[in-house]
């Protein structure tokens, strides 16, 4: 019976998504003829063209993405794949944590190389043809070897912690299992700005004098301390441009690309750090990693119920283990599966990230002018080659920022 209602969600969310994509695709395609009419004086019909063209291209890569997520899944599943591991692994080193962190290494490892051609072309196919790609293939490889090897750096301790929590930590391991994911999240919190990101950027101190002192002005109106305003070499890796505050607690700082400060104004830039702040101001950040916290606990909790369950495992093509422990079995299945029962949840995260970003939006408006923050994001959408008339349906769904013309008309309104 589980085998049917798996097939069934995962039906139903592929379709969906091919769906959904080509409504994009076509909507965008029927709009691509004539930039629409609250843009006509700042976004040329060239610039929309060719946001248009840019976004069905990576559309429609997205659809085979999702084409071949679906065949690796029903590989892994109903067609023996995870069960031919599970076999090779425990004849390999036998019951325990070598055999469970092998296990589920080789499922992740499996997943991105499939992932890796999607990437490539991506990112020299793409990225390349529409002018954002400043990669080369050396420094694209350079930094897929410096992610396995932080991946792994920080990954095996944990997936050795959890499987250990499995087998010891009694039927509540979940719990405890939960503590430990929450104490690894924030301790990347305060780690990623200062020693995982600076492996694959230069970040250097903010040096333009009156800038420094406008956002400075700008953080002591918001009552917002940072540990230091630094510039970013995004230019190395790509023409596209953003601002961001990362970090937790006294760890927390402002950086911007290199590629925003050389096309935005002072008034420009202060009035996008000023959306950034609002996250901070309004606590955005903080109701998301409580959400985060929340649906941690509940899916831990499912899996601790599931892990116990056999219909769980031959309901996906795999034998449980006799007399050998399932905790990496029970793990890599929930995490494979999970996506297929929870991808109809995607609006409601989009919605709820949407509505942060209003809200961002008019925090901004009151901090500085809104007609600076409408010229940056205009100049934003067009330097990015995001397209101006997205399918409703696809943006509802997918879409994290609301998009151009109703923030736009939102701002315009709160001027």
């Amino acid at each position: 019976m589980f085998t049917i209602v798996f097939l069934a969600a995962l039906v139903l969310m592929v379709l969906t998504k091919l769906w959904l994509a080509a409504r994009q695709v076509r909507h965008v395609a029927q709009h691509r003829q004539a930039v629409p009419a609250r843009f006509a004086d700042t976004i040329s019909l060239a610039s929309h063209q060719k946001a248009a063209d840019y976004t069905i291209a990576r559309t429609r890569l997205s659809m085979l993405e999702v084409l071949a997520g679906a065949a690796v899944l029903v590989g892994f599943t109903m067609l023996g794949g995870l069960q031919w591991l599970n076999q090779f692994w425990l004849e390999a080193f036998g019951p325990g944590y070598a055999y469970g962190v092998a296990l589920v290494a080789s499922v992740a490892l499996i997943g991105g190389l499939v992932d890796l051609p999607f990437s490539l072309y991506g990112q020299f196919g793409i990225e390349q043809r529409f002018g954002f790609n400043k990669m080369t293939f050396g420094l694209w490889l350079a930094d897929v070897v410096k992610m396995l090897l932080v991946a792994s750096a920080l990954g095996l301790p944990l997936l050795l912690a959890v499987l250990w929590l499995m087998e010891r930590a009694g039927s509540l391991w979940w719990v405890w299992t939960w503590l430990v994911w929450m104490a690894f999240n924030l301790f990347l919190l305060v780690v990623f700005p200062t020693f995982i990101a600076p492996l694959f950027n230069k970040f250097e101190p903010l040096t333009d004098a009156s800038l420094r002192q406008r956002i400075e002005s700008l953080m002591q109106r918001c009552g917002f301390a940072s540990k230091g305003l630094f510039v970013m070499d995004g230019s190395k890796r790509s023409a596209h441009g953003n601002a961001y505050f990362t970090g937790f607690g006294a760890a927390k700082r402002i950086v911007f690309f290199d590629t925003l400060l050389s096309r935005l104004s002072g008034d420009e830039i202060e009035a996008v750090l000023a959306h950034e702040l609002g996250h901070f101001k309004r606590r955005h950040v903080a109701k998301r990693i409580a959400v985060t916290f929340a649906l941690s606990l509940l899916f831990l909790a499912l899996l601790g119920w599931l892990a116990t369950r056999s219909w769980f495992y031959t309901g996906l093509g795999v034998v449980p283990n006799l007399g050998v422990s399932n905790s990496a079995l029970a793990l890599v299945l929930f995490f494979l599966t999970l996506p297929v029962f929870t991808f109809l949840l995607g609006p409601l995260a989009s919605q709820s990230s949407r509505r942060h970003e209003f809200e961002a939006d008019a925090f901004a408006a009151d901090q500085t002018d809104a007609g600076h923050l409408v010229s940056a994001l205009v100049k934003l959408y067009k330097d990015n080659a995001s397209t101006l008339t997205p399918d409703p349906l696809y943006s509802a769904f997918y879409y994290s920022h609301p998009p151009a013309a109703q923030r736009i008309d939102r701002l315009l309104a709160h001027a």
